[in-house]
């Protein structure tokens, strides 16, 4: 089975296999050769993750901000 590139990965697809990979590792039954290559992959995926909370942050601030710099108006969310 060919994996998916993770730099084409949407978050929630980076987050599942992480959790996959985790989940794997922590079984603690993967031959050393396939821990380490799945260490690799989770650091990867791990990364991914975080780039694409950080991308999110941006835009959200992004978002918020008017003329004046970032908005002091309550968001309502209900």
């Amino acid at each position: 089975m060919t994996q998916k590139p993770v730099s084409e990965m949407s978050f929630e697809e980076a987050m599942r296999e992480l959790e996959q990979v985790v989940a794997r590792l922590e079984g603690g039954d993967a031959p050393l050769e396939e821990s380490i290559a799945l260490y690799e992959r989770g650091a990867q995926l791990r990364k991914r993750c975080e780039d694409k909370l950080r991308e999110a942050e941006l835009k959200v601030a992004q978002i918020t901000e008017g003329p004046e710099g970032v908005s002091a108006q309550p968001v309502d969310l209900e």
